[in-house]
């Protein structure tokens, strides 16, 4: 009797069709993967794919100095008060651009 259940599962064309068009899908799967130009498929031989030392050294750097300021108290006062004092010279700026316009719109006026 187990032979007769094994023949008729192999006789079972439903059966047999999914397992063909699962490894029929699974093949257009890869040749989809193949001629997509977006999808690097050239093999890398090491585990990080490519390393590119000068994006890392710049990381660290940046990762060091970004943990220096946000660590130490010292080096937040002087940035904070050098944000203070450019910030004072801006708005020293802006109020000797509205004295000066202030002054050619007098004069302008005495002209005519």
């Amino acid at each position: 009797m187990v032979d007769n259940t094994n023949n008729t599962i192999n006789a079972n064309p439903y059966i047999n069709q999914t397992a063909q068009t699962a490894n029929t899908q699974q093949a257009q799967d890869v040749n989809l993967v193949n001629q997509n130009p977006y999808i690097d498929n050239t093999a890398n031989s090491s585990l990080l794919g490519s390393f590119d030392t000068n994006k890392f050294l710049m990381g660290a750097v940046v990762g060091a100095v970004g943990a220096y300021i946000l660590t130490n108290e010292n080096a937040q006062k002087a940035i904070f008060k050098t944000i203070a004092k450019g910030s004072t010279l801006f708005s020293a700026g802006i109020e000797e651009m509205k004295e000066r316009f202030e002054d050619a719109k007098a004069e302008m006026e005495a002209q005519e």
